[in-house]
């Protein structure tokens, strides 16, 4: 999808316990779309390197979005399950791809997510750094994708095994076989479970010698 904003395309797609996925432009954003390499088709860096929920619309008249990140801003550091305006992805130069992902939730499904996602926000659940490290090393091994998250924390969980949490609380697996805990943004793009994959891409994270190569074929 070509020709939208950020916020347009938001705005045309999102909906109660939809997927957010994100690919970001600066420096730990590469390096995480670069870590899932193991998990792409071609094995080139994945378009995706953050995962959120879409919780509802309020009456400020924005979408908001519960997710688990690192925030740091002048003065203030959020580490953690938190709530924020789905505004904060509207900047096209900080998060050039942008996909909203559709699992075809009922109404109740969608409210059991919304709900899971909001008894974490309460319980002020931490963001796992050693969780994160712990499934990109699993990516590597199939065996290990399927075992218990190496360096899993009590209480904590970062941003796709959030997703994962929550959809698992409406009885829904992106890849069965994989431990929640193991399951990185890539994997929620990719899960064979049916659904509808809204996609806005300026980044397709393809090296100049490979663009030339493109361009020649």
């Amino acid at each position: 999808m070509t020709g939208l904003s950020n916020a347009e395309f938001i705005e045309r797609h999102a909906a109660p316990g939809r997927v957010g996925l994100c690919g970001g432009s600066d420096t730990i954003n590469k390096l995480i779309r670069k870590a899932q390499a193991p998990l792409t088709a071609d094995g080139h860096r994945s378009l995706w390197s953050h995962a959120f929920v879409f919780s509802e619309r309020r009456s400020d008249g924005h979408w908001w979005v519960i997710e688990s990140d690192l925030d740091v801003r002048f003065k203030q550091v959020r580490l953690g399950v938190q709530e924020n305006r789905a505004s904060r992805y509207f900047d096209a130069e900080a998060f050039p791809n942008l996909a909203i992902l559709d699992f075809h939730l009922d109404a109740q499904q969608a409210r059991q997510v919304q709900v899971a996602a909001l008894d974490l926000l309460s319980g002020l659940s931490s963001y796992s750094l050693r969780e994160l490290a712990g499934t990109l090393l699993a990516m590597h091994s199939t065996r290990l994708r399927g075992r218990d998250n190496l360096l899993a924390q009590e209480g904590a969980l970062y941003c796709s095994a959030l997703v994962q949490h929550c959809y698992a609380a409406a009885g829904l697996e992106f890849l069965p076989g994989v431990h929640g805990k193991n399951v990185a943004p890539h994997d929620i793009d990719a899960s064979p479970l049916p659904h509808a994959s809204h996609r806005l891409i300026r980044d397709l994270g393809i090296s100049k010698v490979r663009r030339g190569i493109a361009r020649l074929i």
